[in-house]
């Protein structure tokens, strides 16, 4: 069935890949119902109708969902009762994602998604034949950078690959895996002294045990095989081992940069490089919309090619060389080290931490509002904070603890600064 006036569909096997796991679910309960025959027969019956009223309700979803490109927007249109038409302006895209989940990689289908900018929100279109997202992929990378629209997907430079021991590594020595072990440890130990209490907490901690399984699988999964390459319109980031992603951002749509150096990592020089982008893909039905929101571009990585990305990313980044005065120690007293900030035309640093070290870049460009915060304790020090916020969602550099009366001279100047960078 195809859609008229130029609309186009969705691939028909769409609302299957949707349903995912409910399908396969479906599936392992159906199939021996209807194999033990019997008395079973009514039962197998009552599933045959509950999975042929889904089925019907992903076709009606799937014949009213219908999309289209309408100059420089891309129009999609749902909705049976409530139809809903939105506009998607191509000029303010953040990022375009191919994401395949296993169910859609066996169907050969992929979702395309776009991350937008400013009240735009989010497009997604789910699920396409995978080379039709390819096309289309590279068709709106075109029409959001003012290129041909017709011109072919330019070559890539391969930055970087992450080897998979490097990422089994870094997953040993995570929260959740040293989580994980205790956990086990204390189970077993608790099951060999015997006792009821015992067998209470060993049930009590499957829950744990289990969630902390599935979020080591998930950042497994998420940086298997990542491969980060340069494209002229942007960076591509793909990973992924049952579910794969594929992520292109375009030059300039960066709100921050963060490099993260866990404790545990730092013996090993590892580290970690996050992207933070305006617009993210809020889908009921995506579990990991919260985890997404922030991009780990380099999942696990050297320092030297976080620092090969971030030039890319932020180009000729200012360094944090400006130190809290001596009293603010009083405050922070953990993380006093690691507190640097720094600025200079174009982009502002700091870091911060107690255990890891991180830190931030923010063009200021992205900048949207500029704060300083003193608390009680930091009147008495004489001592306040500068916060620089961004469209971003969870990034934004925070200049900590600086002298109270340079604190307004660089609220200032960093006022000028961003005015400028914006005219520029």
């Amino acid at each position: 069935m195809t859609a008229p006036e130029g609309w186009h569909r969705l691939h028909p096997l769409s609302p299957a890949v949707r349903a995912g796991r409910l399908t396969i679910a479906f599936l392992i309960i159906f199939v021996p119902t209807f194999a033990g025959g019997g008395s079973g027969g009514w039962d197998a019956a009552g599933h045959l109708v509950v999975l042929l009223v889904l089925a019907a309700l992903g076709f009606v979803a799937w014949l009213v969902t219908r999309w289209r490109i309408e100059g420089a927007h891309l129009r999609i249109e749902t909705g049976l009762l409530r139809r809903s038409s939105r506009r998607f302006p191509l000029s303010q895209v953040q990022a375009i994602d191919t994401v395949r989940p296993g169910l859609a990689r066996i169907l050969g289908l992929t979702e395309l998604r776009l991350r937008m900018g400013g009240t735009g929100g989010a497009a997604s279109l789910a699920y396409l034949p995978h080379r039709q997202a390819l096309v289309l992929r590279a068709r709106l990378l075109a029409l959001a950078t003012g290129a041909q629209e017709d011109a072919p997907e330019p070559l890539e430079r391969v930055l970087v690959t992450v080897p998979v021991r490097r990422v089994l590594g870094s997953l040993a020595l995570s929260g959740p895996a040293l989580l994980l072990v205790v956990y086990v440890v204390a189970t077993v130990v608790g099951l060999a002294h015997g006792g009821s209490a015992a067998h209470a907490v060993a049930g009590s901690a499957v829950p744990v045990l289990l969630g902390d399984a599935v979020a080591l699988w998930r950042r497994f999964n998420r940086a298997y095989n990542a491969t980060i390459a340069a494209a002229p319109e942007g960076l591509r980031v793909r990973s992924g081992l049952v579910e794969t992603t594929a992520e292109t951002i375009p030059e300039g749509r960066v709100q921050a940069v963060q490099l993260v150096e866990p404790v545990l990592w730092r013996p090993f020089g590892w580290c970690r490089l996050e992207v933070d982008v305006a617009g993210r893909v809020h889908d009921r039905s995506d579990e990991r919309h919260d985890e997404r929101q922030l991009r780990p571009v380099l999942p696990v990585g050297t320092r030297a090619e976080a620092a090969a990305l971030i030039e890319l990313l932020v180009p000729a980044a200012p360094q944090p060389r400006r130190k809290p005065p001596p009293r603010a120690r009083w405050k922070s007293p953990l993380r006093y080290r690691r507190l640097a900030f720094g600025y200079d035309e174009r982009c502002a640093v700091a870091t911060t931490g107690r255990l890891a070290r991180i830190e931030a870049w923010v063009p200021l460009t992205k900048v949207q509002s500029l704060r300083r915060v003193q608390g009680p304790v930091q009147r008495r020090l004489r001592v306040a904070t500068l916060h620089l916020d961004t469209a971003g969602k969870r990034v934004g550099a925070a200049f900590r603890d600086v002298d109270d009366d340079e604190s307004l001279r660089d609220l200032d100047r960093l006022i000028e600064l961003a005015r400028a960078a914006r005219r520029a």
